[in-house]
């Protein structure tokens, strides 16, 4: 019974984890899936292949390693794909893309130099593609509450509520207050989701690669899940004691993006900031014990991979802005936590704005989106800005 007892405090860390983790950036994912091209099923599709899959890596890599390793779907890149839009050859092509993502990320698991390559790109620039990425998205609360503030300010002023007495569960509160706002439109407009919609499915698309899906999403898409997930997840675990074995969690996170891609999964990578919910001491005081929490994270997104479709229909029917308020309010704290990089190295300052500049303007050139152009102009900028380090004073000559 003790044992039991003792079971109960991870259990429900671990479910606590998934639910804020899952709720917190569904309206992100959904919203970069449906601008990457995806009509509804296919995102509800991609939706439930992404939620299994990291599922099914935080209950492996949870159990073989027994430390609290959670995975998640790549939320920066959903937005990536928001602000990305459609591309030459359509969702197919962003399919295509995002199995050259998976590779990419497989391929870091096995070849180290790879992921030692990635963080040779400056961090500031890196940040700083980040927020420009994210800053479409944050403002878009503000213009859609302009709109129709009747469907927009619940959903904000309970995000604001939520902030100032219980902030881990402010987004998680948001989505449930836009659900109540879905659920009264459909009811008064007479257009409730038939039952048969809440059936989990998953719909095969064949993946085609064009230049502009593989330099526009892929690339981009990889690098964002490595800087602004993969490495900082890493960073947490090690805040909380635990080594996080790099090669097979990049591996096995790396196989299950490959086999959600056919079926509309974008990318499955390690969690960052949700990753602490399972690995805190609050999880479990014994930190043998926290991958319980891990593995229970793992379980419970697979429940909630299965509703997703359910949730799809539901969200999709949402009068218009309600989703975007709600991504909206999700990315803010990715996008302060990016800004904060990007500018923390005064040296470093002005080439990182230049990059977020180039990010936020959304500007296609030659079929390649800004995100890519941001990343390479960024590099260039940083190394032709960024002053030289001062020389180092000459020794002095005893006696003089």
């Amino acid at each position: 019974m003790e044992q039991d007892v003792s079971k109960a405090v991870p259990i429900s860390a671990g479910v606590v984890c998934a639910l804020v983790g899952f709720t917190s950036s569904f309206a992100v994912v959904l919203a970069g899936l449906r601008a990457a091209g995806a009509n509804p099923q296919q995102a509800a599709s991609g939706l439930v292949a992404v939620s299994l899959a990291m599922g099914a890596s935080s209950m492996l890599l949870s159990r073989r390693f027994r430390m609290p390793i959670t995975s998640a779907w790549s939320t920066p890149g959903a937005a990536l794909l928001v602000t990305t839009g459609a591309v030459a050859g359509g969702w197919s092509a962003a399919v295509g893309a995002f199995a050259l993502t998976a590779v990419l990320l497989l391929a870091t698991g096995l070849w180290p130099a790879l992921a030692r390559l990635v963080t040779r790109i400056p961090n500031p620039v890196a940040q700083a593609m980040l927020a420009g990425v994210l800053l479409p998205l944050c403002v878009a609360p503000v213009t859609a509450l302009a709109h129709d503030p009747g469907a927009i300010a619940p959903v904000l002023v309970v995000w604001l509520i939520m902030v100032a007495l219980r902030p881990r569960w402010a987004v998680p509160a948001a989505f449930g207050a836009a659900l109540v706002v879905i659920a009264v439109t459909l009811v008064r407009n007479h257009a409730l989701p038939a039952a048969s919609a809440w059936i989990p499915h998953l719909q095969f698309t064949a993946p085609s690669f064009t230049l502009q899906a593989l330099t526009g999403i892929a690339v981009p898409l990889y690098i964002v899940t490595m800087a602004a997930q993969n490495i900082p997840g890493v960073a947490v675990m090690s805040g909380f004691g635990y080594r996080v074995p790099w090669r097979p969690a990049l591996t096995v996170t790396g196989i299950g993006s490959l086999l959600a891609t056919p079926f509309g999964g974008h990318a499955v990578n390690l969690a960052a900031i949700s990753a602490a919910l399972a690995a805190a001491p609050d999880a479990d005081p014994n930190p043998r014990r926290r991958w319980i929490a891990g593995f229970t994270t793992g379980a419970v997104y697979c429940g909630l991979g299965l509703v997703s479709t359910g949730l799809t229909a539901a969200v999709l029917s949402a009068p218009a802005g309600v989703v975007q308020a709600v991504a909206g309010v999700a990315l803010l704290s990715a996008f302060a936590g990016a800004c904060a990089g990007a500018m923390a190295d005064e040296s470093a300052r002005l080439p990182a704005v230049v990059t977020l500049v180039v990010a936020a303007s959304g500007t296609t050139v030659a079929g390649v989106g800004a995100a890519f152009w941001a990343l390479v102009i960024g590099v260039i900028a940083h190394r032709l800005l960024r002053p030289a380090p001062d020389p180092a004073p000459e020794p002095s000559t005893p006696g003089r």
